[in-house]
């Protein structure tokens, strides 16, 4: 049998967004773009993967994610592909609520410590969520040398997770900063980076604090 092809599979978070600033937890609300913040990091993430090729770029439907790319897009004019397997997780009743209160719900804990067993109010479960990304990825890898995938927090924590072989419970502990990059090589699976800002913190167009949004659902704000 023939060894597959190895891939580089480079990770997007979308940058800094609007509900990012104001602490709201955006879901699939695709009137959510990015903040000032975020203009400059989708910039800076141009500069940096514009010198890199990449076999296909691929997507989430949703603004923020579509804004944070297109600067690379305009640079360097290359194409990329929609795709609805790696929209943000479905949140329900949850989308568009304060993460303040949110955080005070009795379903939290179980978010943060057992987030295999959650669906959310009229929403997507944690597992469907993990399930329906990753297939997608491992499709999309499939020939490829590299590729770019440009998502959101829990989907890219998700990924990560199922390529370290972590149990979902346990993908609350990693950590996926806005305009942050991860990669992965595939197959076999070798973490090579995880939340990568140095691109980040080479400027003034994010913070440097090491203090972190303290809100594990949606990826959070970031460093603070």
């Amino acid at each position: 049998m023939a060894t597959p092809k190895k891939c580089e599979i480079v990770l997007l978070r979308h940058a800094h967004s609007t509900a990012n600033l104001k602490g709201i937890l955006a879901g699939r609300d695709n009137t959510v773009g990015l903040s000032p913040r975020g203009e400059a990091e989708a910039q800076h993430v141009a500069q940096v993967l514009g010198q890199r090729k990449f076999d296909a770029i691929y997507v989430s439907d949703l603004k923020r994610c579509k804004q944070t790319i297109a600067p690379l897009l305009k640079t360097t004019g290359a194409r990329s592909v929609v795709s609805k397997e790696i929209i943000e997780m479905d949140y329900g009743t949850w989308s568009g609520k304060p993460l303040s209160k949110l955080s005070k719900m009795a379903l939290w804990a179980d978010i943060q410590s057992r987030p295999s067993t959650v669906r959310f109010p009229s929403g997507e479960s944690f597992a469907e969520m993990t399930l329906r990304a990753n297939q997608a990825v491992l499709e999309m890898a499939k020939g490829k040398s590299r590729i770019l995938i440009v998502s959101h927090g829990d989907v890219i924590k998700s990924i990560v997770a199922y390529h370290l072989g972590l149990p979902l419970d346990n993908f609350q502990r990693i950590a996926i900063d806005p305009a942050s990059l991860t990669t992965i090589s595939y197959a076999p699976s070798h973490l090579i980076s995880l939340n990568n800002i140095e691109h980040l913190q080479k400027n003034s167009a994010s913070p440097k604090s090491t203090q972190r949004d303290a809100h594990s659902l949606g990826g959070g704000a970031g460093r603070i």
